[in-house]
């Protein structure tokens, strides 16, 4: 109960920290940065357990070189926001579709920002936004076969809110 309690204000259900604990150490030894089809290579089967259920590291991973990782840390960050994690990764597998078409730097940290942001807002209704948005994304990506910029993914996550009854200011990061 005192766990639960702790827990409280959390959006996402906690990846345990024994299964972090454990994808950290059999990524200890090895020569970063890895890419991550090299993280899904060495540890992509290990699976993590949240309190809504377990995912293999390759569910959370892109399986790709684009996405670089300098330390086992990273790895453990990026999984740890298991419902982000997995939705990134169908935004990345949709990316390399496109030809001369790469999700980096800012763009990346826009689209990840945009989701945390939904996850919460939306803490209440299993994680729904983040799937919606990332749909959407996906969509975006396979019809117009060209990477939404930040500003339109923010402002479809701002849209989703709204008509979720979530109230965006101005002054917040979906309130573009």
């Amino acid at each position: 109960m005192l766990e639960e309690l702790e827990r409280w204000s959390e959006t996402e259900p906690t990846v345990y920290e024994e299964d972090l604990d454990a994808v950290e150490a059999d990524l200890e030894g090895l020569e970063f940065p890895l890419t991550g089809e090299e993280v899904v290579e060495r540890v992509g089967d290990q699976r993590v357990e949240t309190g809504d259920g377990s995912y293999a590291v390759a569910d959370l991973i892109p399986e790709t070189e684009a996405v670089r990782f300098e330390t086992p840390r990273v790895v453990r960050v990026r999984i740890k926001r298991a419902t982000v994690a997995a939705a990134m990764k169908r935004i990345y597998e949709a990316v390399e579709t496109l030809p001369n078409a790469e999700l980096r730097g800012s763009q990346r940290e826009a689209y990840e920002r945009t989701l945390r942001e939904l996850q919460g807002i939306d803490a209440v209704d299993e994680d729904e936004g983040i799937e919606v948005v990332a749909d959407w994304i996906v969509e975006q990506i396979r019809d117009r076969e060209k990477l939404p910029g930040s500003r339109q993914v923010r402002k479809r996550g701002a849209k989703f809110a709204r008509a979720q009854g979530h109230e965006v200011r101005n002054d917040e990061w979906l309130g573009v």
